[in-house]
């Protein structure tokens, strides 16, 4: 407690406060919240200020504010239907008059009285005829506790829990326990004006000025950045530390003669940040990171090939059997003429089948092997794995790699990511890993054509898709819902499959594709899909990672504003893997002019990169990363699209606090190792 003596810790479960039972517990669950501290850590989203007072006649349209008038009638209630009654009285004050209407408030019929003054906070609406005011939040000069004349927080909220409530809550939460322990030395809070942990804890929820709200939010973005740069910082620390027999075999010659077209500058660039991390006798940590369709799959294969001269195997995680299945066949074709022996890991396998992968995987005689998270399995072990190669790489987070490594003696680790980041962000996300960058696409790889159009053009789109299925090719139609919702009004694919088989292509082959499908029954439509089975594939972002299918030459994206444009273009990178003409259809019923520039954008270039930035100016970083993916770090505060400024003083603090501090044992140190691992299993517990 402030002032005294603790009567709970940050590591009890909300259970122990008032009015907390197991309902409201499940509710908080939603949120993931189930300690004190995870609720003290529960910041606000935003504030309204409700300390100025405004007369009637100063009010504007739609931004709220407080005013305090008298209640100039008794207040009237009409039964307008069944579930709908409203109220109204109308109020006033020496500037003006002002009509009230609540809908379904019993308290306002009850508690506003004729002639009583009150407090009033809400927004008017209305036009040249006169503005009234709708569902205000309203109190005696008198009350107390206040909901006016204060800085109210605005938390993040889940269904059945109210703001009001949650606030309650927090504040018996710091009533009852010490909030989070200083982390920041008293040299860096004073370089950097931030305020001590105990009085931000306070005031980022019972902020007495905006101003103060401001530097307490400051505080907390600091911090977070403070733990993650510093968590990063030790984990480079400690990879330098380790040690690795250098290779000594560089003769790429082989693999480069089998294949049967030339590597970009690109791709030979990070070959040769791979292999020069292979000389230096320190574990490899690096990233490699390219648009769709930029080759990181053969970057991969020459850093498998060099480990096996170099007598080392290579283990390569893929997020499903379908992609798994897809390198196996290309990396087989490749290496088996080579002399290196490749075989295939999943859980779909009999056991006979696993059984015997795994003897030649111990015994040395597999040289790479493709898998899942089979590969991770205690009963997978290895002779002498020299490489790890994780695919897709934000649907893996770092437990799972440090899980795989753990089956070789501090093995290389090479992460490969089709999720174009801008880079300023890729240095602070992946943070622990060097970084390569394929920014070339492979000759002869055309770009799809992308075009944006309305509803108007339905049957030219299925003309087109009809003409492509003529000519020997497949499509895909995504949609961004499974399930119709005629509150959005937006297709779902269960639906829109089922309209375009029995109405509108009733000849055709259509498949089905979503997430709420079991993991094996979407195996095997992708599979079915890529095999030529159907003609066309409806399916919700869950191809947004998938098989590679050539003859896939049309995506068709409806309800295109629904998305993020990094997504979009993800999406996009479906077709266009093979060598006939490819296109990419954006449809919209929306009209907003700012909606319209954004997906214009995408119609303009096929740069994962420019896009990627261009989504994060617009959308931040929420959307611009999709669904939480557990690669990422799980922030609290910090929004990466605004407070990057932030990051740099952060990351020089925690590298200078790092170099004085991080072996020792002081209580700030400790802590501080506590927090980093707190923040970093928070990311892994958001796994797909």
């Amino acid at each position: 407690m402030q002032g005294g003596e603790s009567m709970a810790r940050l590591g009890d479960p909300v259970t122990i406060l008032k009015g907390v039972g197991e309902a409201k517990a499940k509710l908080f669950a939603n949120l993931n919240i189930f300690t004190l501290g995870d609720l003290i850590c529960h910041f606000p989203r935003g504030y309204e200020d409700r300390t100025k007072l405004v007369t009637i006649s100063e009010l504007s349209p739609d931004v709220p504010a407080c005013f305090r008038a008298t209640v100039m009638n008794n207040p009237r209630t009409a039964h307008i239907r069944k579930g709908l009654d409203l109220t109204k009285v109308q109020v006033a004050d020496t500037t003006g008059r002002l009509n009230v209407t609540f809908f379904n408030s019993r308290f306002a019929a009850q508690q506003l009285e004729y002639g009583r003054e009150y407090i009033f906070y809400g927004a008017v609406s209305g036009d040249f005829i006169g503005y009234s005011m709708t569902n205000p939040v309203f109190e005696a000069p008198e009350s107390q506790p206040v909901t006016t004349r204060r800085i109210l927080p605005i938390y993040p909220l889940t269904a059945g829990l109210t703001n009001a409530a949650l606030l309650r809550l927090v504040q018996q939460a710091l009533a009852v326990c010490d909030p989070p322990e200083e982390i920041l030395p008293a040299e860096v809070r004073e370089k950097y004006g931030i305020l001590p942990a105990e009085r931000a804890y306070f005031a980022i929820h019972e902020p007495n000025s905006m101003a103060e709200a401001e530097l307490a939010k400051k505080r907390m973005i600091f911090e977070e950045f403070f733990v993650f740069s510093a968590g990063l910082s030790l984990m480079r620390a400690a990879r330098k530390k380790k040690k690795t027999e250098p290779y000594t075999d560089f003769d790429m010659a082989p693999f480069y003669d089998s294949l049967p077209f030339t590597l970009t500058g690109a791709q030979s660039r990070a070959v040769g940040e791979i292999l020069e991390d292979f000389r230096r006798g320190i574990p490899m940590n690096r990233l490699v990171q390219g648009d769709v369709g930029s080759g990181k799959t053969m970057v991969a294969a020459a850093a498998a090939y060099c480990a096996a001269r170099n007598g080392a195997q290579t283990a390569l995680m893929a997020p499903t059997e379908i992609l798994a299945e897809q390198h196996f066949a290309s990396l087989s074709a490749l290496f088996v003429p080579l002399g290196v022996s490749v075989a295939l890991l999943t859980g779909s396998m009999t056991g006979k089948q696993k059984k015997d992968v795994r003897e030649r995987i111990a015994a040395g005689e597999i040289q790479v092997v493709i898998g899942t998270h089979a590969l991770l399995s205690e009963s997978t072990r290895f002779e002498h794995l020299g490489l790890v190669i994780t695919d897709e790489q934000h649907r893996f987070g770092v437990g799972q790699r440090s899980r795989l490594s753990a089956k070789g003696e501090d093995p290389h680790l090479l992460v490969m990511s089709a999720t174009p980041i801008p880079r300023t962000l890729a240095l602070i996300l992946y943070g622990d890993l060097d970084v390569s960058i394929l920014d070339e696409l492979p000759p002869g790889r055309e770009p799809v054509d992308t075009f944006l159009v309305g509803e108007s053009y339905r049957p030219r789109i299925n003309a087109f898709i009809r003409k492509q299925v003529a000519e020997g090719h497949q499509c895909f139609v995504v949609c961004p819902a499974v399930e119709e919702n005629e509150e959005l009004g937006i297709k779902a694919a269960s639906v829109w499959a089922e309209t375009l088989q029995q109405t509108v292509f009733p000849d055709l082959r259509i498949a089905l594709l979503h997430g709420q499908m079991k993991g094996a029954e979407k195996e095997a439509a992708m599979a079915s899909f890529a095999r030529g089975e159907a003609d066309v594939m409806v399916a919700t972002t869950v191809i947004e990672v998938g098989v590679d299918v050539p003859n896939a030459t049309l995506m068709v994206i409806e309800d295109a504003d629904r998305f993020g444009l990094s997504q979009l273009h993800q999406l996009r990178g479906r077709v266009g893997r093979g060598k006939a003409k490819s296109y990419c259809i954006l449809t919209t019923h929306n009209r907003n002019p700012e909606t319209l520039q954004r997906l214009k954008a995408l119609c303009k270039t096929t740069d994962g990169f420019k896009i990627a930035e261009e989504d994060l100016r617009l959308r931040g970083p929420g959307d611009f990363f999709g669904s939480r993916q557990s690669g990422l770090p799980v922030f609290r505060v910090v929004d990466l699209g605004c407070d990057l400024a932030a990051m740099k003083g952060a990351q020089q603090a925690s590298a200078d606090w790092i170099d004085t501090y991080g072996a020792s044992d002081t209580p700030e140190a400790k802590a501080l190792r506590q927090r980093i691992g707190d923040l970093f299993a928070r990311s892994e517990g958001t796994m797909n």
